[in-house]
């Protein structure tokens, strides 16, 4: 066969092809699977007590990856609305040495769970009561639209109405968190795959059947309710009401493609069952009203969401939220703040499970936080700095509530997983006693480096370069 010389031109053409070539798949190795749990509310003493009541430690509190956590928001928004663009703002912040050296400085400057919720999603801090828009009025591109443009299944998990603020704030965008149709409607319109929680208006808080029922924003409204109820809602929802129901999703071996789970009972799914215990009334569990026997455990819908996610072969994102361990808080209920972190924790042992079963940590990254503080739990003595004392294993411990709303405090932050170093990135701040913290602003950055590929800089080239060189020159050398 008679030889010919490869001319310029197609060498130049092979080059570009291997650059293309390598540039696709030079991509840095990322999770197939990014869940977020959120203890709403939580801090470092709410675990501490919790532990001393179970008598052991959390899975999460054994993850190789430790920091803390600060979560200001942009503080109120002003009476005349959004900034006009370009306005400069500063946010409040926090301030180590002052949150240890005046026991009430935390007190103040606090975020609440929107403008949390919107920071964990977006990577932008906003004004307080806002979901997913900046302080200009801008709507922010949110953890679940990124996850969903990469083919992934999303969904959200909570113990309170579906669409409370954490929850909604994973997708949803309103200037008011209290829009609660609205956001269940843009929710259900959207890309989410499962959406579970509370908020279901023909049953009340202790998870009785009524005859004249709650209101339906929660769901959407009425008419929404009902195209849930009869099949008939545009995006194809599956809706599950019953614990029956829910525990069939958990083990069932075909799951539908989207399911809405809205548990028999109206805010929570246990901490506003009537009668309870008043503020710093320190009531064993053991000894509180019962828990409602008929609605799933926060454990049971995070199975049930995971066999349904897990069906999509492109991996999928899922936030699941200890709602109620906030209104615990809020409350100052000691007992149901330990039964709400309790089922919080056994949530995350069921997470851990199925990543264990499921790909390990080279597939998965857990990411297991807060939002914020709430409660400002110490020690038993009031208004000073003082340990949580442990009583043992079944007894409250000693502790005491220093306010009823959020606070400015470090919280925890645990992961484990693909991705998990990245965090060592970002906690480049230190705090006085809870040692190096990242901002929540920053979680999202290792988030969204793993749902969306990034080409590992330099490599690419290097590599597209390096493999179009040697092959053009062996053409040139050996000609064809």
């Amino acid at each position: 066969m008679k030889l010919r010389k490869i001319s310029p031109r197609l060498a130049a053409l092979l080059a570009v092809l291997i650059l293309l070539l390598a540039g696709s798949a030079a991509q840095a190795e990322t999770a197939k699977n990014v869940i977020l749990m959120i203890s709403d509310g939580w801090g470092y003493n709410q675990v501490k007590a919790t532990d001393y009541y179970n008598g052991s430690a959390a899975v999460f509190e054994n993850f190789s990856v430790q920091y803390g956590m600060s979560t200001y928001s942009m503080g109120k928004m002003p009476k005349t609305g959004f900034l006009s663009p370009g306005t400069p703002i500063t946010p409040e912040g926090y301030d180590t040495n002052k949150a240890w050296s005046d026991f009430n400085y935390v007190k103040s400057g606090a975020t609440d769970s929107a403008s949390a919720a919107t920071a964990l999603a977006t990577g932008v801090k906003t004004f307080d009561n806002v979901l997913n828009m900046d302080v200009y009025g801008n709507k922010l591109k949110t953890i679940t639209e990124y996850a969903a443009e990469q083919g992934k299944a999303t969904g959200v998990v909570t113990s309170v109405e579906i669409s409370h603020a954490t929850p909604a704030g994973m997708y949803a965008h309103n200037v008011s968190r209290n829009n609660y149709a609205a956001l269940a409607n843009e929710m259900l319109a959207g890309p989410l795959n499962v959406i579970m929680g509370a908020g279901n208006p023909r049953y009340d808080n202790n998870g009785n059947y009524l005859f004249t029922p709650n209101s339906y924003q929660y769901v959407g409204g009425e008419d929404t309710w009902n195209a849930l109820r009869t099949g008939s809602h545009a995006n194809n929802w599956s809706l599950i009401e019953s614990e029956t129901a829910f525990e069939a999703l958990a083990s069932a071996s075909t799951t539908p493609e989207r399911v809405v789970g809205v548990a028999e009972v109206y805010e929570t799914l246990q901490q506003s069952r009537k009668p309870a215990p008043g503020p710093n009334v320190l009531l064993d569990p053991d000894d509180d009203t019962p828990l409602n026997d008929s609605v799933p455990s926060l454990a049971l819908m995070t199975k049930g969401a995971l066999n349904v996610l897990d069906n999509d072969p492109d991996g999928f994102f899922l936030m699941i939220e200890g709602g109620a361990v906030d209104w615990a808080n809020h409350a100052n209920q000691l007992g149901r703040l330990i039964q709400e972190q309790s089922d919080f924790n056994d949530s995350v042992q069921v997470v851990v499970d199925w990543v264990l079963a499921n790909g390990g940590w080279d597939e998965n990254l857990l990411i297991v936080t807060g939002d914020h503080e709430c409660g400002y739990l110490w020690g038993p003595t009031p208004g000073v700095f003082n340990e949580v004392v442990d009583n043992g294993a079944g007894n409250l411990p000693g502790a005491y509530f220093n306010s009823g709303s959020h606070t400015n405090s470090i919280i925890p932050l645990y992961a484990e997983g693909a991705g998990s170093e990245l965090f060592a990135g970002y906690a480049d701040e230190l705090d006085l006693v809870r040692g190096s913290y990242l901002d929540n602003t920053e979680l999202f950055q290792v988030m969204k480096a793993q749902v969306v590929p990034t080409p590992l800089p330099g490599t690419v080239w290097l590599m597209g370069f390096g493999l179009s060189g040697l092959i053009v020159s062996g053409l040139r050398r050996w000609q064809i």
